[in-house]
């Protein structure tokens, strides 16, 4: 499967962003979904995880309350809504995929990665 992730840019602190993430290349039925983030000298940090098959989500307790992830079955796309931006989300962001059946936080764990899209949170 190949991942196209989309959306970053620049916003202010306190506001709103949506990433999405376009699978290709294979339906998404057996894979897991995730999120990550990279800031430059950092190790990769989980953000957000979806089982794709029932939309079951899951995310780092940074982002809770914050962020929330979907999908779109038809179009083969899980987007990554992010609300209430801080300067401490600003890094790469990561759509990644794997074929695991069980919860990962692990960067290594996951076999697909897409190209990543830059968010930058600054006034």
């Amino acid at each position: 499967v190949q991942l196209q992730a989309s959306g970053g840019g620049l916003v202010q602190p306190g506001g709103s962003l949506r990433l999405s993430c376009a699978a290709s290349g294979s339906t998404l039925n057996s894979y897991n979904l995730g999120w990550f983030r990279q800031v430059p000298g950092s190790e990769r940090e989980f953000v957000a995880w979806m089982r794709w098959s029932s939309g079951f989500t899951t995310y780092a307790d940074s982002v809770t309350g914050r962020f929330a992830a979907s999908r779109d079955h038809a179009k083969n796309i899980v987007y990554l809504q992010m609300d209430k931006l801080t300067p401490e989300d600003t890094a790469v962001y990561y759509c990644v995929a794997s074929r695991r059946s069980v919860f990962s936080v692990v960067p290594d764990n996951y076999d697909y990665w897409g190209q990543g899209t830059l968010v930058t949170v600054s006034s």
